[in-house]
């Protein structure tokens, strides 16, 4: 009886000791729980990514439909700052990326808006390539922050 008493307070120790450990070793963790959300990135610059897929036979038509159409837009826009713009022969995807001055300045642009200019571009590109739909189908969209 007193070997079950003395193993079970010696498990015990044990199960504090870990627990303790566990706290210390997740404590260096802390400043990264600290870190800036990204809400606190609205007044900084921000960049827009898109990734596309372009097919190589519709490259041309995909880039003089940015130039015509995207490019006008964007810089009439308040916090725009310039873009660039890639294209991956292997992949056949297109990267652009967008600087704006502030998220919130971005952010501020109407949707319906960005849906008008849209629609511009797919039509300028069905118009070029003689097709009925849009080739460059959206793969992803994100935004990146500067890190301090």
């Amino acid at each position: 009886m007193r070997f079950n008493l003395n193993l079970k307070k010696k498990f015990q120790r044990f199960c504090l000791l870990l627990i303790c450990l566990v706290f210390l070793i997740f404590q260096s963790d802390i400043p990264n729980l600290k870190a800036l959300t990204m809400d606190n990135y609205k007044d900084e610059m921000v960049i827009e990514e898109l990734r596309l897929k372009v097919p190589a036979d519709a490259k041309a038509a995909w880039l003089n439909a940015e130039k015509v159409i995207w490019e006008p837009w964007l810089s009439s826009q308040d916090g725009f700052l310039g873009r660039q713009l890639f294209w991956d022969k292997e992949k056949e995807e297109a990267l652009i990326l967008v600087n704006w001055k502030s998220k919130k300045l971005w952010k501020s642009i109407p949707m319906s808006e960005v849906n008008i200019v849209q629609q511009k571009f797919e039509e300028n590109v069905k118009s070029s390539l003689n097709v009925d739909e849009n080739p460059f189908e959206l793969i992803y969209e994100g935004e990146l922050n500067k890190q301090r």
